[in-house]
């Protein structure tokens, strides 16, 4: 009697610990699959989100906006771009809901959500048929005498001079001399038809301003007459400030 109940009770506990490693093997093996599925996932999202199509456009920081290595809040910051900085766009791509560019700014590239950025038309460099005339304009008025104030061929000032040149060339721009230079951009390399300004000449600050013709050289209407100059000019050289484009 006593051998049957032992033998019953280890039938009984050999069947129980079949049982609980039938339990722990499906356990494990509806964890493997949760793993591999939640691996997979993570792979489909991956390259969903690195999916990047060409983007071109120039864009304006709307505020101090950080630049990531990638797309998402997760990438490291490569570069903080302050409010107002102007960024290029090469690509976009879609991470959720939200669309990122891929951006040059600052020298560096990277990502930076969409909205966090305003569309702008940057004005690029080049010698257009209105700058050639301008420098035309400019070159009809040689010698034509200074004359403080004056704003036509009987005799110019140096603002006044820019303007009626401008004009004639089919673009009207302000009078003086601070806003001519407050309606322009700063430019390194200059292009025929910029303006060329100068400073503490006569007063401190900005106070002179003529006409970038090409080859290192201007014209304004300064000392006697409009003359062209070297930008060179044992003067004219030392007082240069910048060169300037609308």
């Amino acid at each position: 009697m006593k051998k049957l109940v032992f033998t019953l009770l280890a039938a009984g506990s050999l069947l129980f610990a079949n049982s609980t490693t039938d339990v722990q093997a499906a356990t494990t093996t509806q964890n493997v699959a949760t793993s591999s599925y939640e691996t997979s996932e993570s792979k489909v999202e991956q390259v969903a989100a690195s999916k990047a199509t060409a983007k071109s456009g120039t864009f304006k920081m709307k505020y101090n906006t950080n630049v990531r290595a990638d797309a998402g809040t997760k990438y490291k910051v490569v570069t903080v771009a302050k409010k107002g900085s102007i960024a290029t766009a090469t690509h976009q791509k879609k991470v959720g809901k939200s669309t990122w560019y891929k951006v040059k700014v600052n020298g560096k590239s990277g990502w930076v959500l969409s909205t966090l950025l305003s569309s702008t038309t940057v004005k690029k460099a080049s010698v257009s048929t209105s700058s050639s005339s301008v420098v035309s304009a400019a070159l009809s008025l040689k010698g034509i005498p200074y004359k403080f104030g004056g704003t036509t061929p009987s005799g110019f000032d140096c603002s006044g001079f820019v303007q009626y040149a401008y004009k004639k060339a089919g673009k009207n721009v302000s009078r003086t001399t601070l806003s001519q230079y407050a309606e322009t951009y700063k430019v390194s390399s200059p292009q025929p038809g910029d303006l060329v300004f100068f400073a503490n000449t006569y007063r401190a600050g900005i106070s002179h301003v003529g006409i970038y013709i090409g080859n290192n050289q201007f014209i304004h209407s300064g000392g006697a007459k409009a003359e062209v100059k070297s930008m060179n000019d044992p003067y004219w050289g030392k007082k240069f400030h910048s060169y300037k484009r609308f």
